[in-house]
């Protein structure tokens, strides 16, 4: 050690005392005044030594819970934050349906250029979970239907005869119900 690296002595040591040690010998010493005081029985060691477990039992549940706690929050967080995300993608997708509506409308008029768009846009949004609701001649369900015509039939349970408008799933839950003409 260099005359530099010294440090002096705190006001109040004496020579030859360190201020340091005494504070680490207080902190190591947990019956502390107890021990100078005169000798301990064994008695009071185990019941010394039970408090101490029965804290450090005590900080261990507690640092448990709070770390449950913790995975619980941090789980919920992930899931909300999921659910948002597939909001806002089911959200876009129903802003888009207009638009694959009208290419439906001009290609069913025979307009040319648009039926590859028509399929770009339907296939990104289809591999994205989107599913169109094809019912025609299928037992009518009002879940999945919006009959807005009727016509009679011969007798049996609701059909869809036609489809006005597509509707479509997204990730299997109902978007948009299909528009359809019910016979029955």
């Amino acid at each position: 050690m260099n005359d530099h690296d010294t440090v002096p002595a705190p006001e109040g040591a004496g020579p030859g005392e360190d201020p340091i040690v005494e504070i680490v010998d207080e902190a190591a010493d947990p019956l502390g005044a107890a021990a100078a005081a005169g000798p301990i029985s064994v008695e009071d060691l185990i019941d010394q030594l039970e408090r101490v477990t029965a804290e450090r039992d005590g900080h261990f549940d507690a640092r448990a819970r709070l770390q449950a706690e913790f995975d619980n929050y941090r789980k919920r967080m992930a899931a909300q934050q999921a659910e948002q995300a597939e909001r806002a993608a089911e959200g876009l997708v129903g802003r888009l349906l207009p638009v694959l509506d009208a290419c439906e409308a001009a290609v069913a008029h025979g307009a040319e250029g648009v039926e590859p768009i028509a399929a770009q846009l339907s296939g990104v949004l289809e591999r994205e979970g989107l599913q169109a609701l094809t019912p025609l001649e299928a037992p009518f369900d009002p879940e999945f239907h919006e009959a807005v015509m009727h016509e009679d039939g011969d007798g049996g349970g609701p059909t869809v005869s036609a489809v006005l408008r597509t509707g479509y799933l997204w990730k299997n839950r109902v978007l948009r119900p299909a528009m359809v003409k019910v016979r029955g």
